[in-house]
């Protein structure tokens, strides 16, 4: 692999903007300066008008193996990511079979190792029967558990209360929970089905609504600072929850919270065109709560920005709502999302960078990512803010081949992907290296 020499780009960093040249050298960051001096040996991008920053690290996706593969994969999937520039991310368990044992947790690093362009971690899914499991997990090796306290499928719902302490209290890796209650859901369900003939995409926000996720977000929240667990929450998407978080940096806080970017782009307006396509749990809801959502990052009281990344296939989505399954392709397009929200002046683009990088990091105690910094893995994306980027099924990169996004022109084009040293997309294509992704290991 040659030295890789990217002369010009606006660095976006550790809270600022400025323009310097940063040399790769094998896998990592050697050197960065105002002005590099290139060589001969030296691949040179010229990068001026460029912002470059630290790849995204999505710690929310489904990549659908194995088992779910008529979805996607591991190598469609991260493929897309990477030309998102998303450059690691973590997969969750709800595959089939579900990833409950260690075994078979190990089995799909030993997919991703053969399969993923991108760097790769995935989590153990807890049950109410695999205690053992969960304490056998290396939080070095092992980014975490993940509790489905709500709705969910086969047998990875955990309600019991004894064995939600069992897991607090002895888990040794971080704990990341689906807060919504099962029992609440169902009440809404029943309640409009004697009001309404029939049941429609504009009643999934009122059949998962803020009580819902709030009774079970509060539920974690309490056990967490019960036995001083490490507790991260996914997807909020309601105002309400984020009184259970608090402002400030991420460093040194046991529980944490993250937005995703569909809920950070889309309203319960939307459902009158989007329909399926916008189905996830928790719902999309109300504009009142997308905007809570950009004030909690602005103080900190969301920490992190992921997609929930979860493709199916588009016969499956149009089918009528109650059978239509939750969820949305979003890695090609999360990042770009976000500088729209910045062209918008929804937020800055040092926390679009803090919330995708740096602070995943920091939370997860990723061992060297989420920064440019001299001896860092050279994750990195460059973006042109004035480019633009048509999003279209037919051109998503999804298994799926579509795109929730369909017809909308983003503000800013993703240039240039790198991973590990690798540049794995090059502005319209996907470069493959076999050696590019690596496990993400974990400071512990």
């Amino acid at each position: 692999m040659k030295k890789t020499l990217i002369q010009g780009a606006t660095l976006v960093n550790e809270g600022k903007e400025w323009q310097a040249d940063v040399l790769i050298e094998h896998d990592r960051i050697v050197k960065i300066d105002k002005h590099i001096t290139p060589l001969n040996t030296h691949h040179i991008i010229d990068a001026h008008g460029l912002y470059l920053l630290p790849g995204m690290i999505d710690d929310q996706v489904h990549f659908r193996e194995p088992g779910l593969t008529h979805k996607g994969s591991i190598a469609s999937e991260s493929r897309a990511a990477a030309a998102g520039g998303i450059t690691s991310y973590m997969e969750m368990p709800n595959v089939n079979p579900a990833t409950t044992t260690v075994a078979a947790l190990e089995a799909k690093f030993d997919i991703a190792k053969q399969t993923s362009l991108a760097n790769y971690s995935f989590y153990l899914g807890a049950t109410e029967s695999n205690i053992d499991e969960i304490k056998a997990l290396d939080p070095a090796k092992h980014c975490g558990v993940k509790v489905f306290m709500g709705a969910s499928t086969g047998d990875l719902l955990v309600e019991h209360p004894q064995v939600l302490d069992d897991i607090f209290s002895s888990s040794p890796a971080l704990i990341v929970t689906h807060c919504e209650s099962s029992p609440i859901i169902a009440e809404n369900l029943s309640r409009l089905r004697q009001l309404k003939k029939e049941i429609t995409i504009s009643d999934h926000p009122v059949i998962r609504d803020e009580r819902a996720c709030y009774a079970s977000s509060s539920y974690a929240v309490d056990l967490a600072k019960k036995y001083q667990s490490n507790l991260h929450v996914l997807h909020i998407s309601t105002a309400k929850e984020l009184e259970l978080f608090s402002k400030g940096s991420v460093s040194g806080k046991n529980i944490t919270s993250e937005a995703c970017v569909h809920h950070l782009w889309f309203t319960e307006d939307d459902y009158n065109t989007k329909g399926n396509l916008i189905k996830c749990n928790p719902s999309v809801k109300s504009s009142a709560d997308n905007a809570a959502l950009f004030e909690a990052l602005n103080d900190g009281r969301i920490d992190i920005i992921a997609t929930d990344h979860a493709p199916h296939t588009l016969a499956e989505k149009q089918t009528d709502y109650l059978t239509s399954p939750a969820g949305l392709p979003l890695v090609e397009s999360a990042l770009l999302s976000l500088f729209d929200h910045v062209a918008n002046n929804l937020m800055s683009l040092v926390q679009v960078v803090e919330k995708t990088a740096h602070n995943p990091a920091i939370r997860y105690k990723i061992d060297g990512r989420g920064f440019i910094r001299e001896g860092y893995f050279a994750d990195l994306v460059l973006v042109n803010p004035k480019g633009k980027t048509l999003s279209l099924h037919n051109n998503a990169r999804y298994h799926c081949k579509w795109t929730p996004f369909d017809g909308h022109t983003f503000s800013a084009k993703i240039v240039g992907t790198w991973i590990n040293g690798y540049q794995v997309f090059d502005g319209q294509n996907i470069v493959e290296h076999q050696a590019a992704a690596q496990r993400l290991a974990f400071n512990h």
